[in-house]
């Protein structure tokens, strides 16, 4: 029996071309440049995405919206994508990227970071039914309702 596994196909089509921009191009270049380097594998795919969308953030306590954030990508509307360059990823890294989650409506994250030695990006998910802001956001819904 196949255990269930959130946006199995998407995400088996995001890694193939996170893979394809490393087979491509290896490593040593910036940020900017995996990022354009992973538009045109993405067209390619045929998945649809967003560049530095503003997603908004909501309070944990009340589920009012206060902020947002930017991150990379938001592919296919269901999972952010945020991008590194770098030897390797510090934990504020990882854990800016799984904040992205607990306070979005969002529940996955790629974390693909193209400078390191051994590729391996890294998935994290947190669904919405751990996020109580999202009943709270529901019932201002319905509070202010006509």
């Amino acid at each position: 029996m196949e255990k269930f596994f959130l946006e199995k196909e998407l995400g088996y089509r995001l890694m193939g071309c996170f893979f394809k921009v490393r087979n491509l191009y290896g490593v040593g270049h910036r940020e900017i440049f995996y990022d354009k380097a992973l538009d045109d594998v993405l067209k390619e795919e045929k998945l649809d995405f967003v560049n530095k969308p503003h997603i908004s953030i909501y309070s944990l306590q009340t589920g009012k919206k206060i902020s947002f954030i930017v991150p990379d990508k938001l592919v296919q509307n269901k999972i952010i994508v945020e991008i590194k360059a770098k030897p390797f990823c510090n934990l504020d890294d990882i854990n800016q990227t799984r904040e992205y989650l607990k306070i979005t409506e969002f529940e996955i994250v790629y974390l693909v970071n193209f400078g390191e030695k051994n590729f391996r990006p890294k998935r994290y998910i947190y669904t919405n039914d751990n996020k109580s802001f999202l009943a709270q956001m529901k019932h201002l819904w319905s509070v202010n309702s006509y």
